[in-house]
């Protein structure tokens, strides 16, 4: 990665119609639509082998996305762009959105790893999955979950970009979900649905400021025209979009359904994890980068919420004893290290897509290989009862210890590719940001090696019922392959500079300079990771308590309660909003149901009265004239007066 890739911060990259095989862009997205749509409208009668329908559909998509990278690959890098026109969507007067979608190095990149890594989970969960009475309706939604991911990378404009973010919002709802019968489930697939809402609010918004700036939401139109922008449109459209990316993301302030969002089958949080959701945010923001790039505000505030955030995650890892929540605030954590890169601007676009591709690769085999060991240990998920199952679970243990060693950034393994790469940018944008990312190593370091040697080390403390063993091959062969990516893939991907090369024309780049040798940003991260491995080591490879204690220190008690991030939430704003419907109540009762019910009573009363007047008897009726006429004769007589 030398100076020499420098050419241009700015992207180059031009567009053209789809030829040859990339006229078939769409088939890309209809595979996994297709496997989605008839295992819903079959239904039962796919039940024998639509699961096997559902896998093979996306590894299709990923076969003809390696055919179209191959032959993007025979193209100059600036022309690798593709925008295929499928049909008119909306048109009021002069707008027009299209259907339309976009394929360059960016999106390439993404749908890889989407039908890739996805594929790969697929077939993990034909085993995980076996037993399930509605194997058939969680395939189903995998497809979808798969769908509108690849439309959201796909899209060649925001606004069919949004419908790609909504699908995803709903696939993750009803995987989160899955196991309704959960109450844990049900409340933790609502609670996601409802925070990402509140990104969603952003994005919606972003995208009619986009118009509304530019008069268009196509890709490469909104791009062009930047320039001619005002600066506060442009802040504000960066801000909305990053309120967005923290909503999809899991970034503070938005984080809180990550960790629940566990309650989801293993191969959920693989998918989720990996390829899908938690990366759409990091994609928006790299995709907009000619729109962030010209908002220094917002840039700003990207590397502090992916700062903030890496930090607030990993310190979340540490005191976790489920291993898929340990496993959630890494991601959180990693992903924080992505929207860093992200907010740094050409200098780190390049390295945040980096990390996020070598994140998908460990991660989901890190998660893939958590849901061996659960499938092992009957769903049990506190580590405090697992320990020494290196011998009976090697494949789990050898793959899982390769996820390892990559987040951690020991070289060679892939993390160290990349997440040192955003170190030494962030030191080059700000001394703070770089000390917290190195920081960040080394708490991750610590709540990994925890984890690993909590699993897989010291002593046996499982319970009776459980005899720890390894997973069918239909689960331990996605294990090997994502084992051997999260060992090779960063070597693969940063020789030569190949990854910086790839991605330039659409990011721009930047090489980074950072105020320090890089040897000894690398040397010094490198420590940092090192003594956070072994304090962990040193703590947990003896004796580890069945019951987690509970004389802990603030921070740890704050960390089992996720930096009381819910607390925070309930207080700032379930709880005003609580006491604001309490009092609308109030006045509504009081006021309006109160006048209402006092007009109806006064108007009753007067019936009442006047219904005696009402008596069946002649005379009366007679009097009554009588008295009308005296008294309609006095009012003429005064009148006159």
């Amino acid at each position: 990665m030398g100076s020499n890739l420098l050419a241009s911060a700015a992207p180059t990259i031009t567009y053209a119609p789809p030829d040859g095989i990339f006229s078939y862009l769409w088939v890309i997205l209809a595979l996994p639509a297709l496997g989605a749509f008839l295992l819903l409208v079959l239904g039962n009668r796919t039940n024998a082998w639509g699961h096997y329908l559902a896998t093979v559909l996306p590894i299709g998509s990923f076969v003809l996305a390696a055919m179209m990278w191959l032959a993007m690959l025979q193209k100059p890098s600036e022309e690798r762009g593709v925008i295929q026109h499928l049909w008119d969507w909306v048109i009021v007067g002069n707008f027009t959105a299209n259907v339309g979608l976009q394929m360059d190095q960016l999106s390439m990149t993404f749908v890889l790893l989407i039908t890739g890594v996805g594929s790969l989970i697929h077939v993990y969960s034909i085993g995980y999955m076996h037993d399930d009475p509605k194997r058939r309706l969680f395939f189903a939604y995998l497809n979808l979950f798969v769908t509108a991911m690849l439309l959201l990378v796909m899209a060649d404009n925001y606004l069919l970009l949004y419908v790609g973010w909504e699908g995803v919002g709903l696939a993750s709802y009803l995987l989160i979900g899955f196991w309704q019968y959960k109450p844990t489930a049900a409340v933790a697939a609502k609670k996601a649905f409802v925070v990402n809402r509140v990104g969603d609010f952003g994005l919606s918004v972003a995208i009619m400021l986009i118009f509304v700036t530019f008069g268009t939401v196509t890709f490469p139109e909104v791009f062009s025209q930047v320039g001619e922008a005002g600066q506060s449109d442009l802040t504000w459209i960066g801000i909305l979009l990053l309120l967005a990316a923290c909503g999809k993301s899991a970034q503070v302030p938005l984080q809180s359904w990550l960790l629940d969002a566990m309650e989801g089958p293993t191969p959920v949080s693989a998918l989720l994890h990996a390829a899908t959701m938690v990366t759409a945010g990091v994609y928006l923001i790299v995709r907009s980068n000619v729109i962030f790039d010209a908002a220094p505000t917002a840039q700003t505030l990207v590397i502090i919420v992916g700062t903030v955030t890496l930090i607030f995650g990993a310190i979340i890892g540490t005191a976790k004893d489920e291993i898929k929540k340990v496993l959630a605030g890494s991601t959180m954590s990693q992903i924080g290290y992505m929207m860093l890169g992200a907010g740094l601007g050409p200098i780190g676009y390049v390295f945040a897509i980096f990390h996020l591709v070598n994140h998908g690769f460990f991660k989901a085999n890190m998660f893939l290989g958590a849901g061996s060991v659960m499938h092992s240990f009957n769903n049990q998920e506190n580590m405090r009862r697992f320990g020494a199952i290196r011998t009976v679970m090697v494949i789990t243990f050898v793959t899982f210890a390769a996820g390892w060693l990559a987040i951690m950034g020991v070289p060679p393994f892939s993390g160290f590719y990349s997440k040192d790469k955003i170190i030494e940018a962030a030191f080059q944008q700000s001394w703070i940001a770089g000390l917290a990312a190195a920081l960040g190593a080394a708490i991750t370091a610590f709540y990994m090696t925890r984890l690993f040697t909590m699993t897989f080390l010291g002593n046996k403390r499982w319970t009776d019922d459980v005899h720890p063993h390894e997973s069918p091959s239909v689960m331990t062969i996605p294990l090997i392959i994502l084992g051997l990516l999260s060992a090779v893939s960063g070597f693969v991907l940063a020789w030569n500079g190949a990854f910086e090369k790839w991605l330039e024309p659409v990011t721009g780049f930047e090489h980074p300079e950072p105020p320090l040798p890089v040897w000894v940003i690398s040397g010094g991260t490198l420590l940092l990771v090192i003594v956070g491995a072994l304090l962990a080591y040193q703590q947990y490879r003896r004796e580890v308590p069945l019951t987690a204690p509970t004389s802990v220190s603030p921070l740890t008690a704050a960390a089992r309660r996720d930096l009381y991030g819910d607390a925070l939430n309930e207080t700032v704003f379930m709880r005003p909003g609580q006491y604001l419907t309490r009092a609308m109540v109030w006045f509504d009762n009081r006021s309006i149901d109160g006048s209402l019910l006092a007009l109806g009573s006064a108007t009753a009363g007067l019936s009442s009265r006047l219904r005696k007047w009402q008596t069946g008897f002649s005379r009366s009726y007679a009097l009554s004239m009588l008295a009308g006429a005296f008294a309609l004769f006095a009012v003429m007589l005064v009148v006159r007066l």
